[in-house]
């Protein structure tokens, strides 16, 4: 019987001999390889911690012992020791498990994690709370090296008082999902390549696992001097100034030696404790190891084609904005593109092939990001700030003390804006219409096809101010790209002849389920119009007059409904003293769900036959 079906709790696994965990191992890389294949996820990161995961929940005790997971990439191994082994073949899907922690999933899953740098955070919480409350167990937390790019982290470390029930593991691969980038990855590749301190180390473990009875004593009391000889050839490690107990590098990957090393710290620890583990994002897997970036989020794939299956010549909007951007920046030498951590998922790569100098990756720093977009502006230059809509909701803050207030020359590229498949509630864009326009400074364009987006790329880059292009994941739709780009603030299609008493307003890849709804009241011989919006905010001053015409407007919006472009709609034809029946589709940011595209829109009744049937309720047709 294979170990990994012999797992069904931590409590499983820690009936498993050390000698038998690196078979286990490699029985869950294997799973994980044959998995991910089939459904999609995130594969790289979660090979480069399967080790550090086994490790972890064969010394601690999970739940008393709570594991906090930054990001959630890295967290399937975690899944599996947990029971949730037969789940997988679900994952990302409806119904199934998630690829993040999800508390409401498993008693292991302490706290949601989809974005970056949030766990210290609210590890140092749950550990006060520990204190506070007399319970036994260790609060551990597994964070990348990507995400000490994030300023919640340092601000984090600057409150760990004396929390001597806290470890921190730094899972250093180098990588977020690009290569990391920056002071911060420089001072780690220090931390890792010091010579003098590993050559001193293995020298003196050398002479003394010789020496018989005596060496291992020795060997046992010369830890304790370990900090003494790094700070020696260090100095001091950044840790440490700041109250860690800090120990490594460590071989993140040594299964054995984490395990001696996890168990003599939870038994004694005077301090918050950071370990530095080394790992390698993809570890085991060829593929994943030379691609990592792009291995890091991918499709079903073969996994006996060891080809990369993310390279594809397929277009996407963000490639195709990428691209774009770099003509563009061939034509004005004062365009600047800057990314988060996310050159290829933005479709970056272009601009940096073609101009490195003005491309920036400032790292999982949103906040930074915006900021430092708007110090470019204020100094002449036209930045680009492309991010994806769940992770620029982070920096709203910024948007407005730094960009609006400065009336600074930005504009937001917003990919995977609206409803995103597969990565569930973490993930969705459903929230940048209704933050961005409370800015009234701000202009927002929403596109549903290329032409759009390269036409309304260009024409933003040409004005100035606050502006922001969301467009969807993926590749554009077959029906959208037949409109093609008129260029104007919004679209309006009728029927030829026919005189319609209905109205559908909509926006972006919504259009195409607004458009079919339409056909499907045309087959039942009502005539329906739909209305295209192209500038969101502010809103085309002569809306009012257009839905003025109509006995029932039907507002279907792939946002929120609080706050949203819809609602801005309804108040400006009140304010117009419009008297038509206005109804609101929308999405319900407290029931959103792990689904596909076509699922999501089902679950929020924005797809053709449910925005059909709400056509004939609100009108009575």
């Amino acid at each position: 019987m294979a170990l990994l079906e012999r797992i069904d709790s931590p409590d499983d696994l820690k009936k498993l001999s050390r000698d038998q965990l690196p078979l286990l191992s490699e029985e869950i890389r294997a799973f994980l390889i044959d998995s991910v294949s089939k459904t999609g996820g995130h594969l790289s990161s979660n090979l480069g911690t399967i080790d550090l995961t086994i490790a972890l929940h064969w010394v601690f005790s999970s739940p008393r012992d709570q594991l906090v997971w930054d990001v959630g990439h890295q967290c399937y191994t975690h899944k599996l020791l947990t029971g949730r082994r037969e789940g997988f073949a679900s994952l990302r899907k409806r119904g199934g498990i998630s690829g993040f922690p999800k508390p409401e999933e498993s008693e292991h899953d302490i706290f949601v994690a989809g974005h970056g740098n949030t766990s210290l955070s609210a590890a140092i919480g749950l550990a006060q709370a520990k204190k506070l409350k007399g319970e036994p167990g260790k609060v551990i937390v597994i964070i990348g090296d990507g995400a000490f790019t994030g300023g919640m982290v340092y601000e984090g470390m600057n409150n760990i008082r004396n929390l001597n029930n806290l470890i921190v593991i730094l899972n250093d691969n180098k990588m977020s999902i690009s290569k990391n980038v920056g002071a911060i990855a420089q001072y780690f590749t220090k931390l890792r390549t010091a010579p003098r301190y590993f050559k001193a180390k293995r020298d003196v473990e050398t002479v003394l696992d010789r020496l018989p009875l005596l060496g291992s004593g020795i060997k046992s009391c010369l830890q304790s001097a370990k900090s003494a000889i790094r700070r020696s050839i260090y100095h001091s490690t950044m840790f440490e100034d700041m109250g860690f107990q800090y120990v490594g590098p460590i071989d993140g990957h040594d299964i054995s030696e984490m395990c001696t090393l996890f168990s003599a710290y939870r038994d004694e620890q005077y301090a918050p404790l950071l370990v530095h583990a080394c790992t390698i994002k993809g570890h085991g897997f060829l593929p994943a190891e030379r691609n990592p970036g792009e291995f890091h989020g991918v499709s079903s794939f073969n996994a006996n084609d060891l080809t990369d299956p993310e390279i594809s010549p397929t277009l996407s909007f963000s490639n195709v904005f990428g691209q774009k951007l770099a003509e563009l920046g061939n034509e004005d030498k004062r365009i600047c593109a800057i990314t988060a951590a996310m050159k290829y998922g933005t479709g970056l790569q272009f601009f940096y092939k073609q101009h490195k100098p003005r491309f920036f990756d400032v790292g999982m720093a949103e906040q930074h990001a915006v900021t430092f977009a708007a110090g470019l502006a204020a100094n002449g230059m036209k930045p680009v700030a492309a991010i994806y809509s769940t992770f620029l909701q982070r920096a709203f803050d910024q948007i407005i003390h730094d960009v609006n207030l400065m009336h600074a020359d930005v504009l937001f590229a917003i990919d995977r804006a609206g409803l995103v498949p597969a990565d569930g509630d973490t993930h969705q864009g459903v929230y940048d219409t209704a933050f961005l326009s409370s800015i009234d400074g701000m202009r927002l364009v929403s596109v549903c096809n290329y032409a759009e987006l390269e036409y309304w790329l260009e024409t933003l880059m040409k004005q100035s101010g606050p502006r922001a292009l969301r467009y969807p994941r993926g590749a554009e739709d077959e029906t959208l790209a037949k409109l093609g780009c008129t260029g104007q603030e919004f679209d309006l299609y009728q029927e030829d002849g026919a005189s319609a008493k209905c109205l559908l307003i909509t926006y972006g890849a919504q259009t195409k389920e607004a458009l079919k709804a339409a056909q499907l009241a045309q087959s039942s011989g009502v005539a329906v119009d739909v209305l295209k919006l192209n500038v969101l905010h502010p809103l085309p001053e002569n809306i009012w007059e257009i839905a003025a015409r109509y006995r029932t407007v039907i507002f279907a919006e792939e946002g929120i409904h609080g706050g949203g472009i819809a609602e801005h709609t309804a108040t400006q034809l009140m304010t117009h003293g419009v008297t038509c029946r206005y109804h609101i589709v929308a999405v319900d940011s407290l029931h959103l769900i792990t689904a596909t595209a076509d699922e999501l829109r089902e679950h929020f009744g924005l797809n053709a036959q449910a925005l059909y049937q709400t056509l004939k309720e609100v009108d009575g047709f």
